[in-house]
């Protein structure tokens, strides 16, 4: 698997764990976002695993953003980083 399809994966699984958590926290992207200090694009665009959707780059959150998600979603951040069993 190259560089850049190692990236995008990771980016997609992110995001499907962020917004998992999202949901199970009954929080909307609204929310979630308010609470992170980011806009609801910003966020939508890390739950499509995407840092622009025209260029169709993966998502690279800074470590602030992952940092302030872990927190607003009540999970550790190496939680936050791991996979999803669910």
């Amino acid at each position: 698997m190259s560089k850049s399809a190692v990236e995008q994966l990771l980016a997609r699984r992110l995001g499907t764990r962020i917004a998992h958590l999202r949901v199970q926290k009954s929080l909307s992207q609204e929310a979630l976002a308010q609470q992170v200090g980011i806009s609801t694009n910003h966020l939508q665009l890390l739950e499509s695993g995407l840092s622009d959707r025209t260029k169709r780059s993966p998502a690279n959150p800074r470590l602030s953003t992952l940092v302030a998600l872990s927190d607003a979603l009540g999970v550790p951040l190496p939680e936050l980083l791991q996979e999803s069993s669910e």
